[in-house]
């Protein structure tokens, strides 16, 4: 999965602005530049957009364990090298970690996506990569982790989850109708309403 939507829908199931999120990097000592966050928070296509690179990645949700369960003593994040890859797994066991997901938490998430998983698929993924059960998972599998995080962390997303014209319109709509709530409420004399 493109890094780029990782970091775009977590960061919206979590409502997490970019205040909060350049916080978040300090917390690794990692200086985010507002404008190439707002670059690698774009879509693919849209004009200014940047891929998020897997060190960007791994910073971010290693910031959002901190930020969420504290820092442990001792314990630095592991910063990625040039070449190195952040896998699905990786970032499944990081978002675990971060949001203190229990197998039922995090499968009652995939269920509010429409994702069935069970039990012993989910621990597959986070065995080791030598271990003969280990599994590598799919793109699907994280991508309907955050939807259904999305779901159980914003009921309002499907209201919110709107392109810029859609939002416009939206926008429009509701001061169209407080417009017109506030003319039906406007006396239709200077005594009051005559009826």
């Amino acid at each position: 999965m493109i890094h780029n939507d990782v970091l775009r829908r977590l960061r919206f199931a979590l409502a997490i602005n970019d205040t909060a999120a350049i916080g978040i990097f300090k917390l690794v000592d990692y200086d985010m530049d507002v404008d190439y966050l707002h670059s690698i928070m774009k879509k693919e296509g849209e004009e200014g957009y940047l891929p998020c690179r897997d060190k960007i990645i791994s910073l971010f949700l290693d910031g959002l364990i901190i930020k969420r369960r504290g820092k442990q003593e001792g314990v630095e994040p592991v910063i990625l090298k040039s070449g190195e890859r952040l896998s699905n797994n990786e970032v499944l066991r990081k978002i675990r970690i971060a949001m203190s997901y229990k197998d039922e938490d995090m499968i009652n998430a995939l269920k509010m996506a429409d994702f069935r998983l069970s039990k012993n698929e989910l621990s597959a993924f986070f065995r080791k990569p030598d271990h003969r059960n280990y599994k590598v998972a799919g793109d699907q599998v994280v991508r309907n982790l955050l939807q259904g995080m999305v779901k159980k962390y914003r009921p309002d997303a499907k209201k919110s989850a709107h392109t810029k014209e859609q939002v416009r319109e939206n926008v429009k709509a509701d001061i169209q109708a407080k417009k017109a709530k506030e003319k039906a409420n406007k006396p239709s004399s200077v005594w009051g309403k005559t009826s």
